[in-house]
Order: C-alpha cells, then structure tokens, then sequence
C-alpha cells in the first residue's frame, strides 16, 4: 500500500526511489508514521538528504527495537542460530513440519527462543497458562503478524481472518457468526450426505471401468474435490461439479497455490514475509496468489449478484445467512467487497484445512484396519445419521475424529505478535528464573506449535506420539477442549461444527461401501496446511489400496 502511494504522490524519481527503498526495508507498522512524510513530498519542499536521513532514521528504529527485543529475552532458553543470515528458518522449512519444536520444547521447556532470518527473535510457546491468556483474556493484544495478514489480505481481501480489533473483529463475528453456527451446520447435514453419495457413485463406475473389486484411489485429489463441492454448495448454493473427477479450473488454482511448497522460491517467500510482507507481491508467487483472490472474487461477486436477485427469505446457504445477519446487525452494511472477501475466506477455510483432516483420517483408517472394521459396524445403521447424531451416537466415530486432529492438526502452527509490551502468566517459570510471568517486547512474533502442545507427554501421556483412538472414549480425561486444531477463544474458527459434520458424513458413507489400506510409506510435508504424501514425493498423495464391501 505504501509502494502504491509513492508512485502517486508528486515528490521526483529519485525521492521515489529512496522512499521504495525504505518501505522495503522497514516493517510494515512502521510506515504509518511515513504518513506525514509523504504529505510534504507531494509538495516538493523536501530535499534528498532530508530522504536519505528520514530512511535512516526508521531503519535505525526497526534495528534499535531488535536489540531491544535481544535483551529483553536474553534468559529464555533456545538453539543457538544455525545460520546468520537464515537462522532457524531453513532448517524448519526442509524438516518434518513440527519435528524441529518437538525437539526444542522436549530440551527447553515451555518457552523457547529462535532466530529467524536476519536475527529477528521469535517465541515458541506451549506453555498452558500463556497460550490460555494468549487466546483468551489476550486475545486482542497479540493480533496475527504483519505478514501473516499482508497474506490474508491479498489473498482473500479484509475478511475475518485479516481484521483486528475487538470491536472490529466483533463486528464482523456477528455477520459470519450465525451463517457458520451449529443449527447452519445441522441444516445443512444432507448436503454433506448428497455430496457423499456422488463421491460414492463416481467410485463405483471406477471399479466398473476397471472390472475389478479392488483399485488404487488417489485420496488427496478426492478429498479435494469433496471439500470443494460441498463448500461451493453450503456456502453460495453453488455446484462447483468437482465430483465428476475432471479438472476443474478453481480447484487446481488452489491446489497449485499451496500444493508445490518445497521450492527455493518459497522458502525465500516464507522466511522473508515475516520482515517484509511486500516480498508477498513477487514473482511467480505473487502472481499465483493475485490469480487466485481473482477468481474467488469473480465467483463469490457474481453469486452474490444471482443470490440478491432471487433474494429468498427461506435460502439455508452461508451466503444468505450472512446477508441476513449483516442487515439485522450492522449500522453500516458490508458493501460488495467486503461480502466477497469474507466468501473467499470462507471457501479457502472450507477447502484447505477440511480436505487435509480427510486425508489424513483415511490414511488412519487404511493403517488401522481394526478400528476401520469397528467403526464400519458401529455406523452401519439404517439412514443417514443427523448432525446431533453424528456428534453423540458414535463414540468410535467421534474418537477416531478427535485422534486425527490431535495427531495431524491441519494447522501447523498459530502465530501471533505482541501489540505493546506485556507481561503473560507461565504455569513453571523459564529455566533459571524464579519468575511466573514473561515480559514480551513490542513487536515480538510468538508461535504457538499445535502439534507439540498436542502431544504434550504431561497431558496426554506417555503415548502422547501415537495414534490411539481410545484415549478419547474416557470423557472424565480427555474433552476437545485441549485441541489446538480450530484454536479457542474469540478468535477460534467459527466453521468447527461444519467442518466436523462433513467429515464424519463423508466418513459414515465412505466406510458403509469401501473397505481401504495404504501400501505406500507416508509422510507429512508443509504446504499451506499439512499434508500427507508419498515419501520422498513433490506434491501432496495418497494413493489407497480401495476395496468394495457392497
């Protein structure tokens, strides 16, 4: 946005090209204090030394708060930097997503220190008393880094995953709030069931076409596809016609958006957006993003045009529900944008995390034929169960679910920045300290690693590392609170409850027709949520040993 306003203000190509330089340079909130130097260069009163030494000036800020930040944390414990340029972030890059913070916080303790690429500091935290306060009674003080919306915001627009600010985000919580509530979910539960049901039949005419009872089955691509049609239909009453097993235009821009992440490009791009979140603008990347908030876009704005048009009071979609409640709450109505922007949002959140989790919870089921055979009995009931159904009357079900996320959360890790300095609440001091309270500096990016806290060995055990589905079924231990996977607090996802009910939908009709195994070793690689893949591959895969029963 500052680039975009130099090019418009009146100051001379050189006065352009130092003040480029500098907001590439200086973090993105610094430049709101740019403001008023740009007023004087539209006027032309201001002469290079003054630029080059007003550039220098908030370099040498953004520097002096790094120091800061240096000191302030020096007694937190952490790995010393394997690069001085990069520090940490190549080796979390081309390691197993999480493996590194698994090692650090097994060696450190609940507060662990990084370094991030040119010596910025980072916090690693899984303490529950900080991640409490951090996600609650916190929540508006440790807003989403500036990189993270500068993502969010070019991607989808000003949504609800970009905006922050208690009365902002509040806002608009209340227009998305009731279209992703428990009784849409409940409302929309026989979507989920038709969308099922092709998935079913296009399978069938596989094994027909192939003559055989048994065939390979790309789960991934499926997955995809089932996720994408039922958040296309749910959402905006719209048939993406994903399940016919040919390419679709919408569904391979997304995927090759996030799907290919191994490349040197982006790790330059997700080691570096943290610093500067215009290197989102760059490159092949940066076109593929554009491209893609485009299409969404074009899709949500011409729906939302067809849906105004029909305007029907009876219409159960996310779309309509979120109009309704927008004119009933809001003073000021979202204009056409805004509505876009928060339909992106809701199609992206509705393709990435949900076709990762069935992914991964078919690859459970294929390596654990035991539980798929019981869980196969325990649905094989008359109909198709409602949504109050399939969040109580299945407990293998529910505890096969609940084990998925725990142990392959889609969400690697969530990330947050302190506002202002603050002092958090700690459940054991920092190593060496005596101290129950951390002081964070200003500016300082905290991670929040899902899947350490998720396999915490003082909560879940000293099985916290493998797959067991029964831990879940003694509810006097163990309740879906202590999952990270949707986060918690005001800014936990709205869509868990649509999202839990498709998949365990999916789930119920899949396993009544199929029996499934996995030949192939798997492994988990970061894209833009985790996904699964055949070792040593590019992309994501899944390729399944599929079985008809009926």
């Amino acid at each position: 946005m500052f680039a975009q306003n130099i090019t418009r203000i009146g100051c001379t190509r050189t006065h352009k090209k130092v003040l480029l330089i500098a907001s590439s340079i200086v973090p993105l909130r610094y430049t709101r204090h740019i403001t008023l130097f740009q007023t004087v260069a539209h006027y032309n009163v201001v002469h290079l030394p003054f630029l080059i030494a007003f550039a220098f000036v908030y370099i040498l800020r953004f520097f002096q708060q790094r120091l800061s930040s240096l000191f302030a944390l020096r007694h937190v414990p952490g790995p010393k930097s394997s690069s001085w340029v990069w520090g940490e972030e190549k080796a979390l890059y081309y390691n197993t997503p999480g493996a590194l913070y698994l090692d650090w916080h097994r060696s450190y303790g609940h507060v662990v220190k990084f370094t991030g690429a040119f010596g910025h500091q980072l916090l690693s935290v899984t303490d529950p008393h900080a991640i409490s306060f951090i996600l609650g009674e916190g929540a508006y003080q440790f807003p989403k880094p500036e990189g993270v919306r500068a993502w969010f915001r070019m991607l989808l627009g000003e949504g609800i995953l970009w905006v922050e600010g208690k009365e902002a985000h509040e806002k608009q919580r209340r227009s998305v709030g009731p279209a992703l509530s428990p009784q849409s979910a409940r409302n929309l539960t026989p979507v989920f069931y038709e969308n099922a049901a092709k998935m079913v039949s296009q399978w069938h005419r596989l094994f027909d076409a192939q003559h055989s009872d048994e065939i390979g089955i790309e789960m991934t691509n499926w997955a995809g596809r089932f996720a994408l049609d039922t958040v296309g239909r749910a959402t905006l009453s719209y048939d993406f016609d994903c399940l016919r097993g040919q390419p679709h235009a919408l569904a391979e821009t997304l995927d090759g958006l996030t799907n290919h992440e191994q490349s040197l490009t982006s790790f330059y791009m997700k080691a570096l957006f943290w610093l500067l979140p215009s290197i989102l603008h760059l490159g092949k990347k940066g076109q593929m993003i554009r491209k893609t908030r485009k299409e969404l876009g074009d899709l949500a704005t011409d729906i939302l045009k067809d849906a105004e048009a029909v305007s029907d009071p009876n219409s159960k979609t996310l779309m309509s529900l979120m109009l309704r409640a927008d004119k009933a709450t809001a003073v000021v109505r979202m204009d056409e944008e805004q509505v876009a922007a928060q339909m992106r949002t809701i199609i992206s959140a509705g393709y990435e995390p949900v076709s990762a989790t069935i992914a991964w919870l078919f690859f459970e089921l294929a390596t654990n034929p035991e539980w798929q055979q019981a869980i196969r009995e325990e649905v094989s009931t008359a109909g198709d169960p409602t949504f109050d159904e399939l969040n109580n009357a299945y407990p293998l079900l529910d505890a096969f679910f609940l084990e998925t996320l725990r142990l392959h959360p889609p969400v690697l890790e969530n990330h947050h920045e302190a506002a202002e300095t603050i002092s958090i609440p700690l459940s054991e001091p920092v190593a060496g300290s005596g101290d129950l309270h951390l002081v964070i500096p200003k500016g300082t990016i905290i991670s929040l690693p899902v899947n350490v806290i998720q396999k915490d060995k003082l909560t879940w055990g000293f099985d916290a590392d493998d797959f067991r589905p029964e831990r879940w079924l003694h509810r006097g231990t163990r309740t879906s609170r202590e999952l990270l996977a949707f986060s918690v607090g005001p800014r936990g996802c709205l869509g868990r409850n649509f999202a839990a009910a498709e998949i365990k939908a999916l789930t119920v009709t899949l396993l009544r027709h199929f029996a499934f195994s996995c030949p192939h070793e798997i492994e988990a690689f970061q894209s833009f949520v985790i996904r699964p893949r055949v070792k040593g591959e590019g992309s994501s895969s899944l390729p399944l040993t599929v079985r008809r029963t009926l």
